[in-house]
């Protein structure tokens, strides 16, 4: 038995003696006295009624009781003055009742409150007299309604409290789950579209043009090791390993995420797939903020992916602006535009707009006036995303 348990049941033992001395002792000259000695010696039960408050209301109902029947007080007292302070004892029974009330499942809870009132009403009728009775009835039933009112109070807010948490871990677990399902598409439709582009070529000039057919298949070598390692690193973080783990097989760390940094390599791919990408930076270059620069990263590649599976054109321009308060990227092409029905986009368009949204962005997504499409994503930068951080 641990030390705070022996603390609880020797509280129950002295409330019990306390009760005992109340009720066995010196003549009782005032029935308040009494009443107010029940109701503090009732705070000897703060320990069993932690751990078993459906005892701790048991014993403050019979204490409480043991008070009003004991013993009259000495000789000329009148019996209904004596009787009508003693009832405050009855206040701890009310306090143990909304603490089961607040922490017990309701039939229990509905047990133990009709246990407390019946008892109550029939030791009030049974000993309070004359005008003392309705009193002391009113008194009861209105001490025990604030108990309940208050215990329900309690219920409700942790309830809810608890149903608040638990829809904060739902919504967090579908966020990260939208984030995964963003981060594998972009990853892979773009690679997959530029596999099969040059896969495609591949097997039109594999005996006429070997050596194109070598050089499309070293570009699907090189964007299929990509995606592997792109790939390899979602799953790192999806079983949250620590950062720098390395490869299986101990051969090397798993590259860092795609950033701006990356466009002229993605450009290059995008190039071996049949596509020019002309790509033109404004403004003052300057590291951005991870999460900035990996969605402006993957904005710009989904664009260049529906531009090859989708646009039927040759070419396209990529223009990044860095602007004081916000970064804008921009993919215009000229090719046949979008599809009526938008299936063409798939879940591209969808990704892109959730990744603009979670950045309190700007995404327009259109079709051009004179023929073709174009992409354009503001993403507005934190005050401090353009001061030097001095080196160490």
């Amino acid at each position: 038995m641990t030390r705070t348990n022996v603390m609880a049941w020797l509280g129950g033992v002295l409330y019990v003696l306390a009760v005992g001395l109340l009720v066995g002792g010196a003549p009782r000259a005032s029935g308040t006295i009494h009443g107010i000695g029940a109701l503090l010696a009732a705070s000897l039960l703060v320990g069993v009624l932690r751990r078993r408050p459906v005892l701790a209301l048991v014993m403050t109902l019979l204490g409480s009781t043991a008070v009003v029947v004991g013993p009259p007080s000495s000789a000329g007292v009148d019996l209904s003055a004596s009787y009508q302070g003693e009832f405050l004892s009855y206040l701890a029974v009310d306090l143990v009742l909304g603490f089961i009330v607040a922490t017990r499942a309701r039939r229990a809870s509905t047990v133990a409150a009709a246990t407390s009132l019946a008892v109550q009403l029939l030791l009030v009728g049974g000993f309070a007299h004359g005008d003392s009775l309705t009193v002391n009835l009113v008194i009861a039933l209105l001490a025990m309604a604030a108990a309940c009112t208050a215990g329900l109070l309690s219920r409700e807010r942790r309830e809810h409290a608890v149903a608040l948490r638990a829809q904060e871990v739902a919504e967090a677990v579908i966020a990260e789950r939208l984030r995964i399902a963003r981060e594998l598409h972009d990853m892979v439709a773009h690679s997959i579209g530029i596999i099969a582009i040059q896969a495609g070529a591949a097997s039109q000039v594999i005996r006429t043009r070997p050596l194109e057919a070598g050089e499309a298949l070293r570009a699907i070598e090189v964007t299929s090791r990509e995606t592997l390692s792109g790939l390899r690193r979602t799953l790192v973080a999806l079983r949250q390993a620590e950062p720098g783990v390395v490869a299986s097989g101990g051969r090397a760390a798993l590259a860092p995420s795609p950033g701006l940094a990356d466009i002229d390599r993605l450009a290059a791919a995008t190039a071996d797939a049949g596509v020019h990408v002309d790509v033109r930076r404004i403004g003052e270059e300057r590291p951005l903020p991870a999460d900035i620069d990996l969605s402006a990263f993957r904005i710009v590649q989904e664009a260049l992916t529906n531009v090859v599976r989708h646009a039927g054109t040759g070419s396209c321009r990529v223009f990044i602006d860095y602007r004081d308060m916000e970064l804008a990227v921009e993919v215009v092409d000229d090719g046949c535009g979008a599809a009526k029905n938008g299936s063409a986009h798939g879940f591209g368009l969808v990704g892109m707009r959730e990744r603009v949204a979670l950045l309190s962005g700007d995404l327009s997504a259109e079709t051009r006036p004179e023929g073709g499409f174009r992409v354009t994503a503001r993403l507005p930068l934190p005050e401090p995303a353009g001061v030097p951080v001095n080196a160490r």
